[in-house]
């Protein structure tokens, strides 16, 4: 089995953040579930707090540019992408989508995404499933069928983590881990390979 390329997105804000620290139990649970059945895999986490002002120019400018487009060209060339957000106003962070909004529709067409997200109180997980699930809809993903909220009672003291929210964890990576491994290798499409014609170019064609 080849190795696979497996993408963390993680919009948390500060430093340690609840946010990263799913997206890296959520990693860690993919790659476990990979080995398990024979693969291995790749993971590189983006963190948008590095990218929030190359965001508002991208935003600005239509494009990504520098170490942002970097990453943005890794979530689309990856066979699997791991989101999460903390919970702003019952929804995504701005800085989320912000960089899902750079995301060309096509990227993302048929790729596995496993959802997470972070908050003070249990009664926001909703935003999983009216917020999340339907964005990456729209954008064409597979999305994983257990997603991941955290709220601050599941984690405990020292980095440990409420049972539940391990067994949610495990049982996520696992089910992107099988998506992942049997979708076959992305190879994105090289738009410059059939170059338009100059003389159709002059014409508007």
């Amino acid at each position: 089995m080849t190795e696979k390329r497996i993408v963390a997105v993680a919009a948390g804000l500060s430093t340690p953040s609840s946010t990263r620290l799913l997206a890296d139990r959520l990693s860690g649970a993919v790659d476990t579930a990979l080995r398990e059945t024979g693969g291995t895999a790749s993971v590189e986490t983006v963190e948008l707090r590095e990218h929030a002002r190359a965001l508002g120019e991208a935003m600005a400018a239509g494009f990504p540019s520098g170490e942002l487009k970097r990453a943005v060209d890794a979530v689309a060339g990856a066979d699997g992408v791991i989101a999460v957000t903390p919970v702003f106003n019952a929804s995504y962070s701005g800085l989320f989508k912000s960089f899902f909004d750079l995301v060309d529709i096509d990227d993302l067409q048929g790729t596995p995404v496993l959802i997470g997200a972070t908050g003070g109180s249990p009664r926001h997980s909703l935003v999983l499933e009216h917020a999340m699930r339907p964005m990456f809809a729209y954008l064409r993903a597979v999305v994983a069928p257990t997603a991941v909220y955290a709220a601050s009672e599941d984690w405990g003291g020292g980095g440990d983590v409420h049972a539940s929210l391990t067994e949610r964890v495990s049982r996520a990576g696992g089910e992107l881990a099988a998506l992942v491994s049997g979708r076959p290798k992305r190879e994105r499409p090289d738009p410059y390979e059939e170059p338009v014609p100059f003389e159709r170019l002059l014409r508007g064609e």
